[in-house]
C-alpha cells in the first residue's frame, strides 16, 4: 500500500477525515509542511499493535544477545515446568 501524504493544512481543515482514513486504512498518514515531512498520524488500535509489536522484537533482540554472549539459558523441560507452574498459578488467581 502506498503511503498516504497530505499537507498539515488539510488536518486543519478536514481533521474528521484525515482521522477517518487511518482507522478505515490501518495505516498512517505523513504529514507535510512546506514541502517537507513533518509529522505522522495514525489510529490507536495501529499504534497499540507497533507499540506491542516493537516490544516483541525487542525482546526477541534481548533474547538473542544473550544467547550470543554465551548466558546460560532454559532447558525444555525447565520451560515447561515453569510455563505449568504459571499456568496453575493464573488458575489459582482466577478462582478456577
Amino acid at each position: 500500500m502506498q503511503p498516504i501524504i497530505k499537507p498539515s493544512s488539510e488536518l486543519r481543515k478536514n481533521y474528521n477525515r484525515i482521522a477517518e482514513i487511518c482507522r478505515v486504512n490501518k495505516t498512517p498518514v505523513f504529514l507535510t509542511l512546506n514541502g517537507e515531512g513533518d509529522t505522522v498520524i495514525m489510529d490507536i488500535e495501529t499504534y497499540s499493535r507497533r507499540e506491542e509489536d516493537l516490544a516483541a522484537a525487542e525482546r526477541l533482540l534481548a533474547a538473542e544477545r544473550a544467547r550470543l554472549a554465551g548466558t546460560l539459558g532454559h532447558s525444555i523441560d525447565e520451560f515447561q515446568n515453569n510455563m505449568r507452574q504459571a499456568i496453575k498459578k493464573g488458575a489459582k488467581t482466577h478462582g478456577e
